[in-house]
């Protein structure tokens, strides 16, 4: 489910102080939530998510600036891919509504990829056979942290059991390059 935070329960979630001081402790300044999303992978939807990037940041307007784009509009919300100097200033924070296991298609990440900025579909490629995979395990109630410029993926689920997982976004600052963040 996209643009979650527009659930008052989601909000009211996403500006709890503690997570807050977790955003905080990762970008060094005073975080705001600005975009949530909730996966249910679960053996009525149950997907697989190819090696990938998270680029796109959800936006008020569009301008033409160098380095954005391409745009999109999903469920009424202007997006944007964005380049690595924006995407500086977001992390996510990941809490499981189940345990994740190797058996429910946990979220999987290349480790350090993150420092390499935004990268073309044959860099990723290369990357998945050059690194070695770290399947992210968390108990139920538990909280990961990750930046959207690292290189993750997902199997699918092996399991009955469902891996739910609200993931929550925040940024340092709601403008870049003279574009706003939309709340989403």
């Amino acid at each position: 489910m996209r643009h979650a935070l527009k659930h008052p329960a989601v909000l009211a979630l996403a500006r709890d102080p503690r997570l807050r001081a977790v955003a905080k402790e990762v970008l060094g300044y005073n975080p705001f939530p600005f975009r949530a999303t909730l996966f249910d992978k679960a053996p009525v939807s149950n997907w697989l998510v190819v090696w990938h990037q998270d680029t796109a940041l959800p936006l008020r307007e569009r301008r033409e600036i160098p380095e954005w784009g391409p745009w999109s509009v999903k469920d009424g919300v202007i997006y944007a891919h964005a380049p690595a100097i924006a995407l500086a200033r977001v992390v996510a924070l990941r809490m499981h509504l189940d345990d994740s296991t190797h058996e429910n298609g946990p979220l999987r990440v290349l480790p350090g990829t993150h420092t390499l900025g935004v990268l073309n579909d044959d860099a990723l490629h290369d990357l998945s056979i050059q690194v070695t995979a770290v399947d992210c395990l968390a108990a139920r109630g538990g909280v990961l942290v990750m930046r959207p410029l690292i290189v993750h993926a997902s199997s699918k689920s092996r399991s009955a059991k469902p891996r739910r997982v609200l993931h929550i976004e925040y940024a340092t600052a709601s403008v870049v390059d003279r574009l706003e963040l939309a709340i989403a």
